[in-house]
């Protein structure tokens, strides 16, 4: 015997699927223009500290609990780990730069926002096809009292630029 669904079960259901996906969507809506501008200014502030090898301003604009997690290399925990990590590895032998068009700004109520985007590695000097890398990258940004730290990084999917 073949039961079928009443059609007000399907609303029911249909209510009981689709409501919670509208609140997330709506929750993720892209930030209004000036938190954009804010965190891409943030953006531009700490790789332009990060490819200058300026560690103070770097280390500036992290937070004391940071974690940062890398799918190659798994768990940093603090900035002091992170800033030593810039600067015996990257300092001189690395610069980034943000992929165009890639940046998404989303507000956290209470505590921030989050900033997704991808990001491309050269290796000056040393720059073949096969030496750029690009990946993608999610920061959240804490700001206490009008001060904007980064208190969590996952910098993932790491591969060759493809072109």
């Amino acid at each position: 015997m073949k039961k079928t669904i009443a059609p007000m079960q399907v609303v029911l259901i249909t209510a009981l699927f689709v409501a919670p996906l509208a609140r997330i969507h709506a929750q993720t809506a892209p930030a209004p223009e000036p938190l954009f501008q804010t965190i891409q200014s943030l953006d531009t502030q700490l790789f332009d500290a990060c490819n200058h090898c300026d560690l103070e301003k770097f280390g500036s604009l992290l937070a004391d609990d940071l974690e940062f997690y890398h799918d190659k290399t798994g768990l940093s925990r603090g900035r002091p780990a992170l800033v030593e990590g810039i600067k015996n590895n990257i300092c001189g032998k690395v610069t980034r730069e943000l992929v165009p068009g890639t940046l998404e700004v989303y507000s956290i109520a209470n505590y921030g926002a989050v900033e997704i985007g991808v990001h491309r590695f050269h290796h000056p000097g040393h720059e073949t096809a096969e030496s750029i890398g690009e990946a993608k990258f999610i920061h959240l940004w804490q700001n206490k009292d009008g001060l904007w730290k980064i208190t969590r990084v996952i910098s993932f999917d790491h591969q060759a630029l493809t072109k």
